[in-house]
């Protein structure tokens, strides 16, 4: 199994990105999924998931509001919107797979949020 993450970048405060996160080697649909962070020298924090079937799905408090993740089981790929980020927002995101939280070996992709 494997989950690649791309899309991350520099923003200013109050904009946007958009992650993505494909996932091969597995049968991507039966798997709920997650986006996770982690910003320097702070512990990683979990900030949405996402059902097999999209029928669930939860945000932390950090997030709500803000970011929109949505699955295309076509494509093996699960998305993270991020609007209105915030500096607070910079850290290395990753996905995983499953209730596990497995990573795969997983790289994550760095997001900075900074005028």
């Amino acid at each position: 199994a494997q989950l690649v993450e791309s899309g991350g970048g520099l923003a200013q405060p109050g904009g946007s990105l958009r992650l993505s996160c494909v996932g091969s080697g597995f049968t991507f649909s039966s798997y709920a999924m997650s986006w996770g962070r982690q910003a320097p020298g702070k512990g990683p924090e979990w900030v949405s998931g996402i059902y097999s079937d999209g029928s669930g799905i939860w945000y932390a408090d950090s997030v709500k509001g803000r970011f929109t993740i949505s699955r295309d089981d076509a494509k093996n790929t699960v998305y993270l919107e991020m609007n209105s980020l915030k500096p607070e927002d910079t850290g290395l995101y990753f996905c995983a797979r499953g209730f596990s939280r497995d990573r795969a070996g997983s790289q994550g992709t760095q997001v900075t949020v900074s005028s």
